[in-house]
């Protein structure tokens, strides 16, 4: 149980320093990038870009947070749906950015 304790907590850190991020990223004057390394392409409006960006990272957050919590339970079976429940989420948190967001704000 300890152990499923530890992990749901640093589920939960993980969860505010993505929220913290969108928070600052939604005060950003300047596009913020998606990729650390890459190029920032050119956005048609800054602001409506970042607002979204801080939007997906908001709800990223708070699924990471909420995938924590059947660790709580103390059951390892469902320690898979956690794991298994952050991959997706972080394949769809790229494919939502890619595909939605990137194609709305690229000029």
């Amino acid at each position: 149980m300890k152990n499923n304790i530890f992990f749901f907590v640093i589920l939960c850190v993980w969860g505010i320093i993505y929220i913290g991020l969108a928070l600052y990223i939604w005060f950003s004057k300047e596009a913020v990038g998606f990729w650390g390394s890459k190029k920032m392409f050119e956005v048609t409006d800054i602001r409506k870009y970042n607002h979204a960006i801080s939007k997906l990272y908001v709800v990223h957050g708070l699924v990471y947070i909420f995938l924590g919590l059947p660790l709580l339970t103390g059951h390892h079976k469902w320690i898979i749906l956690s794991v298994a429940g952050v991959v997706v989420e972080t394949i769809i948190f790229m494919a939502v950015h890619s595909l939605v967001i990137k194609k709305k704000y690229k000029r």
